[in-house]
């Protein structure tokens, strides 16, 4: 079998992976500096940003602070936040929040006064800081970064796959020089040839069984990042989003936390509440009532727990909650008289591709904004609704290294890489992604042990014959993905001998301060391939 050479060579300035919050503001910024093009495997707005509900953390009220925000934002942390990353999250965020109001996102503002936000309140937050546009605050950003990326001469190319990092050698290191993508439906390898390379292609939710994430969350871009020599980072901090509507298969739905911070109540199938001995009960951070979820459905056997939205007056659960409302009575719930069932699902990844606080990485031209980089700002648990504000934050910061970036000196006519062959697809990509994610879900979930995790570990290894190491079809190159960032987030969690934040572990059940550091994961790379 012959390896194969791309079809065609594409030009420009700057490559974006990722049409999300992250890729678009990033992009949107870049296209002041030079060509921008935007990737993106689905529709332009099939993204993890379209499927927020809650909405975008940010000091907006007078009475708020930054400090306050800060602290709680440590305080989810559990010990492993970079604080000037927060610091920077926090205090650079009103000014982001202000300028997707001047690209004409639509946020919910105030009944009595029209001029103010109106701004509700999430588990693990002191205050009412989070902007939002009704429940469906993801969608309302991702219409507006889309004109705005419009306005700007961004071009964005649907469907296309990208399959692997481009990686020479230079007098930098590694530097990265673009990507080879490959055209979805007419299967035409194409490489795109860049001066920049920024990825923000999401989350990996898709490697669980249970999750909140569309099917296009199969944790490409950190894949790639690890073939091609980055470090990756905290692997083992999953969100697990405590209340995803009962059953998830099929098409997931959560119930935003925002139900909760009105009055929500969660009580197991007695119809009694279990949340009153945790904290600041239904206002705790996400990991705790997650990890209270889960202990009541296995003391119990329940396949689920009740969410009594009761306490919600009719009128304002409407007002509040139209589009949750609609779902749920799509599927047979008339809330707030009818309690819904909820179980947790896998939401968002706490790791990543390793950056620093401008989106670099430890390859040359090679930026990561979003779900799919660790900034340091969520540590062992993100607060909520922190991650829509990390990917405008850190966009804005990764545009300003991009200037300079495209200000060095043009690294000239480079190669295109030569693509590793195809195998014949032996097994069906559809049952290998669900075995990873009842592995993953069995044996790195909510609630971990040594015993899980080696066996995890096992049948990966075991599986890993069945998955080939690179596929130019699509759906076999997300398996591909979905495995490899499996096996990082095993390996990340069979080496933190501890229980710190998301990751909670019968084996080592308290938090060890020897241990309050990153897990960082490198492939070794004997050299890039030009």
């Amino acid at each position: 079998m012959s390896t194969r050479a791309t079809d065609r060579v594409v030009e420009t300035d700057v490559l974006v992976l990722g049409s999300g919050i992250a890729g678009l503001s990033y992009a949107i910024k870049a296209a002041a500096y030079g060509t921008v093009t935007v990737i993106t495997k689905k529709e332009d707005s099939e993204a993890n940003t379209n499927y927020a509900q809650g909405g975008i953390a940010a000091v907006m009220d007078p009475t708020d602070s930054f400090d306050a925000h800060i602290a709680d934002t440590l305080q989810a942390g559990d010990g492993l936040c970079d604080v000037d990353a927060v610091r920077l999250l926090v205090e650079e965020g009103p000014a982001r929040v202000r300028e997707l109001i001047d690209y004409g996102v639509r946020f919910s503002y105030s009944t009595d006064d029209p001029k103010e936000l109106s701004l509700a309140r999430e588990g693990g937050h002191s205050a009412r800081r989070i902007v939002r546009a009704d429940d469906l605050t993801g969608r309302a950003i991702e219409a507006g970064l889309l004109d705005a990326a419009d306005r700007a001469g961004v071009r964005i190319h649907e469907h296309y796959f990208a399959l692997d990092l481009w990686v020479v050698e230079s007098d930098r290191g590694p530097r990265c020089a673009g990507a080879v993508v490959v055209d979805r439906h007419g299967g035409e390898l194409v490489a795109v040839h860049a001066r920049v390379t920024y990825v923000a292609t999401g989350g990996c939710g898709q490697a669980y069984r249970f999750t909140t994430n569309p099917s296009i969350a199969t944790g490409d871009g950190i894949a790639m990042a690890y073939r091609a020599g980055a470090a990756i980072a905290n692997m083992e901090f999953i969100q697990f989003h405590p209340t995803g509507l009962y059953p998830v298969e099929g098409r997931p739905f959560l119930i935003s936390e925002t139900v909760r911070g009105e009055g929500a109540i969660l009580r197991n199938l007695d119809r009694q509440p279990f949340m009153q001995n945790h904290g600041t009960a239904e206002l705790a951070p996400r990991d705790e009532v997650a990890r209270a979820i889960d202990a009541e459905m296995r003391n119990t056997g329940a396949s689920h727990v009740w969410l009594d939205c009761s306490p919600i007056s009719r009128e304002r659960f409407e007002e509040r909650f139209p589009n949750i409302l609609a779902t749920c009575r799509e599927r047979g719930f008339d809330p707030p008289e009818d309690m819904l069932p909820v179980v947790p699902a896998a939401h968002y990844l706490c790791g990543g591709i390793q950056t620093d606080h401008w989106g670099r990485t430890a390859i040359h031209a090679l930026l990561a904004v979003g779900e799919v980089a660790c900034t340091g700002v969520h540590g062992a648990n993100r607060l909520a609704s922190n991650s829509l504000l990390e990917a405008v934050v850190f966009g804005e910061r990764a545009a300003e290294v991009t200037q300079d970036l495209l200000a060095e000196r043009s690294p000239g006519a480079e190669e295109p890489p030569i693509m590793a062959p195809t195998p014949p697809v032996e097994n069906s990509a559809v049952e290998l992604r669900t075995e990873i994610g009842k592995i993953l879900w069995d044996g790195a979930g909510i609630v971990r042990d040594d015993d899980g995790l080696a066996r995890a570990a096992g049948q990966l290894e075991e599986l890993g014959r069945r998955v080939p190491s690179f596929s130019a079809v699509p759906e076999m190159g997300e398996t591909v993905n979905l495995f490899q960032v499996a096996q990082l987030i095993v390996e990340s969690a069979r080496r933190r001998h501890e229980s710190r934040g998301l990751h909670h572990t019968l084996t080592y059940p308290e938090t060890d301060p020897a241990q309050q550091r990153d897990t960082v994961l490198v492939r070794e790379v004997e050299s890039p391939v030009g």
